[in-house]
């Protein structure tokens, strides 16, 4: 079956979704991120037919999200995270917050992340690279950017601290987003 294609929208999110938008890619992201780079060790930890690992691996290192290398002298390839891989894996850390945290229910999270500078057991959390507070939706302004597909348009930074529900519309949002 051919998948709609992302790649040409002028959306980061839609393009990001072109790459690992279906469901299988998140988790081979992580599972390689894990250290089960082999296609036995993928397959058997997802229950996932062959031909859909194989074909979803192939997309993955075609969008340079991973890498193949050899591990023997059969055509047998190990699979490991290249640095645009191991970008998306935060992406995947914050979305396992989100599921620990409002789908984990009594048990709690099913992993925990150790944080290798302290050495203390914390979750991962989206920061303002500019000044390190927090970012989270409600408290961002969605403005066009410089790739933005409508001609012309440019960026401008919103007072800071300014509140406002309005956000400017990118143009691959739908229109109530204006």
């Amino acid at each position: 079956m051919q998948r709609t294609s992302f790649r040409e929208m002028a959306c980061s999110i839609a393009r990001t979704l072109d790459v690992i938008g279906e469901p299988w890619s998140p988790l081979i992201l992580r599972d390689v991120w894990v250290g089960m780079n082999r296609f036995d060790e993928v397959q058997a930890d997802l229950g996932i037919s062959r031909k859909v690992l194989t074909e979803r691996l192939n997309h993955l290192v075609e969008q340079g999200v991973l890498e193949r290398r050899p591990y023997d002298r059969r055509p047998r390839y190990e699979y490991h995270l290249t640095s645009k891989g191991t970008e998306l894996v935060d992406v995947l850390m914050v979305m396992a917050g989100w599921g620990d945290r409002w789908l984990a229910g009594e048990p709690g999270p099913p992993v925990l992340y150790r944080h290798h500078a302290c050495g203390e057991v914390s979750e991962g959390e989206l920061r303002c690279a500019r000044c390190g507070e927090p970012m989270h939706a409600d408290n961002v302004d969605v403005i066009p950017g410089p790739g933005s597909a409508a001609a012309g348009a440019k960026a401008t930074p919103s007072t800071p601290g300014a509140s406002s529900r309005r956000r400017a519309r990118p143009d691959c949002w739908p229109d109530r987003v204006r």
